[in-house]
């Protein structure tokens, strides 16, 4: 599960919205429909990374096997185009709950939708499918940012509580990716595609059903916004300061460089799937049992579980010390640590010969590669988004937040092209010179974001 998930995004607490009729004790508990919006957003993700971690290897398989029987170069160019719209359409969805629909609406109408497109893909039958991605993408753009957003409308401003709530929805978000890639992957791969994507629909059901009924705990949050008064005099944008800009400067230039970071780190779904799925060797032979190709995707999600507290700790002890590096800086660990994962693949796959459809490598190499990346993850992309809260002015904040998730689509696109070249690679190269691509991307990313972090720095203002 990827942690840029995580809707740090809390600025729209910000706004003067109501936080329903009952005051809330913050500082002693969090509120009760902090519980609903984990259990509603757990579901939800259970069927998107439970669909996810089928989706390549289904357009890949046989026809006989029950799949399309695509080259991954054509899978990889409707995965990245698929991953990448799930990043864009938020920020349509956005906009139109906070101007029109409020919250509740929004989250209701996307979870139909998926519902629907999950259930369009348990069909089997090309126009199903075809129509079950697009019912995603578009039930995402309304689901996603607004379930977030209502999380932070749980606390006032000031909250010593909102960070935890936030880190509690967060692990609703990881359980839902770990248990979808094993429940859904498993009946995929050893029942039917369409087996898999259904149950990511009746996932995505409880969720709703888990929403609709549990609604009432959020008092006025999330309701249908008034209509503003039209005879209001609307105050003209007030221009940026140097400060500002220099800021803005800061945000784009690390969303450019979180586009280089996704498109490697995202080849978790594509072309490291395809790796666990024809050049793994998954049999643990003490059981008889061979591993689901698909259980791979649950690997992030665990060491998310593992490792986040650790991180927190660690930034916690060394800023005690006056030693937490600053963001950018963090920046270039993370696609450091996400070279040194593909290293290991490089390594990993030097036993496969060219030309090879299949191999057994150890299983060791895949999950080592995911703990590397996972460590990288870490260090960037909850970093990123709280950095493109506070380095943006208020009145510029929603757009910023905007350019950050528009990289991280470009980023998944790019990367979905990438991935359907390791077909080809492997043909006409090897498998490690396909790995290799991303160690240089990575490697050279993280050497020029380190020799210009000081710079990034001082354009932060004492921004930390």
């Amino acid at each position: 599960m990827s942690s840029k998930d995580h809707p740090i995004s809390d600025q729209v607490s910000k706004h003067n919205i109501p936080y329903g009729d009952t005051p809330l004790n913050v500082e002693t508990k969090h509120p009760k429909a902090l519980y609903l919006l984990f259990f509603t957003e757990m579901w939800e993700r259970f069927s998107y990374y439970g669909m996810r971690a089928l989706l390549m290897l289904y357009l890949i398989s046989e026809v006989p096997a029950g799949g399309l029987g695509w080259t991954s170069g054509e899978a990889g160019d409707l995965y990245g185009l698929y991953t990448g719209m799930v990043y864009i359409t938020p920020l349509l969805g956005g906009y139109l709950a906070d101007k029109f629909l409020g919250f509740r609406s929004a989250v209701l109408i996307g979870g139909v939708l998926m519902a629907l497109g999950h259930g369009a893909l348990a069909i089997e039958a090309l126009p199903f499918f075809y129509t079950g991605l697009g019912l995603l993408v578009i039930g995402n753009g309304f689901f996603k940012p607004n379930i977030s957003s209502m999380v932070g409308q749980l606390y006032p401003d000031g909250s010593t509580l909102k960070d935890s709530g936030y880190t509690i929805f967060y692990m609703g978000i990881n359980l839902g990716a770990f248990l979808g890639a094993l429940i859904c992957g498993w009946l995929g791969e050893t029942i039917g595609w369409h087996w898999g994507f259904g149950a990511a629909g009746v996932g995505m059901v409880i969720g709703l059903i888990v929403f609709y009924f549990g609604q009432g705990m959020l008092g006025t949050i999330g309701l249908k916004p008034a209509p503003k008064d039209k005879s209001a005099t609307a105050t003209p944008s007030e221009p940026l300061t140097k400060v500002e800009r220099d800021r803005l400067s800061v945000v784009i230039v690390l969303s450019f460089f979180s586009i280089l970071f996704w498109l490697a780190f995202e080849q978790a779904g594509s072309s490291m799937n395809i790796f666990a799925y024809r050049f793994t060797d998954r049999t643990i032979e003490a059981f008889n049992f061979e591993v689901p190709a698909t259980w791979f995707q649950s690997v992030n999600s665990f060491f998310i579980f593992t490792l986040a507290p650790l991180f927190s700790m660690l930034w916690v002890g060394l800023g005690k010390r006056n030693m937490n590096p600053a963001g950018p800086y963090k920046f270039a660990i993370g696609l450091m640590l996400l070279a040194a994962g593909f290293a290991v693949l490089v390594i990993g796959s030097l036993s496969i010969p060219k030309g090879a459809e299949s191999a057994g490598v150890s299983m060791l190499w895949l999950v080592l590669a995911y703990l590397l990346h996972t460590m990288g993850e870490l260090c960037l992309s909850p970093v990123g988004l709280s950095f493109v809260n506070k380095l943006s002015p208020l009145r510029l904040v929603g757009i910023m937040f905007g350019v950050w998730f528009a990289a991280s689509a470009i980023g998944n696109y790019v990367g979905g092209a990438l991935a359907g070249m390791i077909d080809e690679m492997a043909r006409t190269q090897s498998m490690s010179n396909f790995f290799l691509i991303f160690v240089g991307i990575a490697a050279a990313s993280s050497i020029i974001l380190f020799l210009f972090s000081r710079k990034l720095v001082k354009l932060m203002h004492g921004i930390h």
